[in-house]
């Protein structure tokens, strides 16, 4: 039986450098980790003991990752594979294997645990191939509380009971328990506020446009104030972790795994970090911030009756802001709002779910900033259907709408999404390493599409980015609405050049 005071250690491992290039310095975002701060929370309520390591936060190497393990001799490590977005956890699992492979190599009896979108997506396979000796299939949730509590009671024919795990048995056999876990639906009484006590508060910062205008990027700090999505977009693989608790409830594979913080739960937790952390700086974490009018006026009513000075950013869809939204988002201090616009063309969009017309993105873009609210648009480059006149397309389109920041970034077929079922049926080439699914690494392969083959809409999507940001109207408007700093800003981060190991050298003229 353990003899550990620490039940659990939750680790976000560092992967910032290996999957950003130069983009990993001073650029990029270093955000709370949402899923470990929620899990500690959730698992202190069930009586347990937890201990928090935001390596990417604190800057550590595996093995130093592996030696503060051993501080704390937990009976349970779980490390922790998740991202930004959706999309960034299959690029962590670049430093979740290095702190997995640090942690066992410093001592092979330390049990450890996968968790998180990615794991969610290749259970089986994240098993075969990290030295880890158990992974999660679900949201996780049911199965820390489980895992611990059979590790403790030295009690290893219970692994078959923990709900949503892979283990391996006697002889070195994979094994399922296929005891699937429901979704966890009170989120108010059980995970009412993530650990920030245990999180390095002074250590995150916003992204960068967040901050146009000042560039004041600390503090800083993110929170869910929903869980899950109600789409299912071909490309996106958010649904990965919550596939087998709506199985357990006998829903549809297609239905929804949204659920709801109450407004009250909510505004509670942002006093608390704008009381006792000073943050002013807050992003809404949620896929779809923007959706329930109940629930979204609920949240910004309260944030305007407590007179909380917030710059907030969210997501939302073209399809989803409403015009009586708009002034009240921006009254709470919702400064920004992000849309999936994706792609111009409409046979592109349609293709992978994305069902809106292009008068519509004029419409919405040209409200939410009549309203006062900033506009980063997200556009995709190599999706199936796309061609090099779809791609200029999608360039022209976000020239024309010249929002306050775009994020360009080329298909990739995320392990949990319809896009990688569709590659590893087609027999796609895919990303030999995890770094190669991150936009930015050396070693990025997006998806080749039905005309392109990858390095070139690669090569596109690096042209686009710089074109965008070096356009003269671009740097104009951004001039006239956060000054002259901000211009110099935009400037510097031009210089940035990827180094691409797929992208072809361009052929000289004869």
């Amino acid at each position: 039986m353990s003899t550990s005071t620490i039940d659990l250690v939750l680790v976000n491992p560092n992967s910032r450098k290996k999957i950003y290039q130069s983009l990993g310095g001073s650029l990029a975002a270093v955000e709370p980790p949402v899923w470990p701060g929620l899990m500690s929370t959730y698992m202190k309520g069930k009586g347990f003991t937890t201990r928090i390591i935001d390596a990417e936060a604190e800057e550590l190497s595996p093995s130093e990752i592996a030696l503060r393990i051993e501080e704390y001799n937990p009976t349970l490590t779980a490390v922790v594979v998740y991202g930004h977005q959706p999309s960034a956890s299959t690029q962590n699992m670049t430093g979740a294997s290095a702190a997995v492979t640090a942690i066992k190599s410093n001592n092979p009896e330390r049990r450890v645990l996968m968790v998180g979108g990615h794991v969610a997506a290749l259970p089986r396979e994240t098993l075969n191939t990290e030295r880890t000796d158990f992974t999660c299939s679900g949201e996780g949730l049911a199965t820390l509380t489980a895992l611990v509590e059979a590790i403790k009671g030295g009690r290893t024919e219970d692994y078959a009971k923990v709900p949503d795990l892979w283990f391996w048995e006697k002889g070195g056999k994979a094994r399922f328990s296929a005891v699937p876990a429901p979704l966890l639906k009170d989120l108010d009484g059980e995970m009412a506020m993530m650990d920030w006590e245990q999180l390095p508060m002074d250590r995150y910062r916003a992204h960068n446009w967040h901050c146009f205008g000042d560039l004041k990027r600390q503090p800083y700090a993110a929170i869910y104030t929903t869980l899950g999505c109600p789409y299912h977009c071909s490309f996106c693989c958010i649904q990965a972790p919550f596939k087998s608790g709506e199985k357990a409830m006998g829903m549809k594979e297609s239905s929804s795994s949204y659920r709801f913080w109450s407004p009250e739960v909510v505004l509670n937790q942002i006093e608390y970090l704008v009381k006792k952390h000073g943050v002013r700086n807050l992003k809404f974490a949620d896929e779809m911030f923007v959706l329930n009018p109940r629930h979204i006026e609920g949240i910004c009513d309260g944030i305007i009756r407590r007179k909380l000075d917030l710059n907030i950013w969210a997501y939302a869809r073209v399809d989803t802001v409403k015009d009586n939204m708009v002034d009240k988002l921006k009254a709470a201090g919702v400064n920004w709002l992000v849309f999936g616009i994706e792609a111009a063309t409409d046979r592109v969009r349609t293709n992978v779910e994305k069902r809106f017309e292009r008068e519509e993105v004029y419409a919405t873009v040209g409200k939410v900033r009549k309203a006062g609210i900033s506009v980063l648009g997200n556009y995709i480059f190599g999706l199936p259907e796309d061609d090099v006149d779809s791609m200029k397309d999608t360039l022209n389109l976000a020239l024309d709408l010249n929002t306050e920041f775009a994020n360009f970034y080329s298909a990739m077929a995320y392990p949990g999404s319809q896009l990688y079922h569709l590659a590893v049926k087609q027999g796609w080439a895919l990303p030999e390493t995890w770094s190669g699914y991150s936009q930015h690494s050396v070693d990025t392969l997006p998806l080749p599409t039905k005309y392109l083959p990858a390095g070139e809409v690669l090569r596109f999507r690096d042209e686009a980015f710089h074109a965008y940001f070096t356009h003269p109207k671009y740097l104009q408007m951004v001039a006239e609405k956060f000054g002259p700093a901000t211009v110099e800003h935009i400037r510097e981060m031009t210089t940035h050049k990827l180094d691409r190991k797929h992208v072809p050298a361009r052929k000289l003229a004869a």
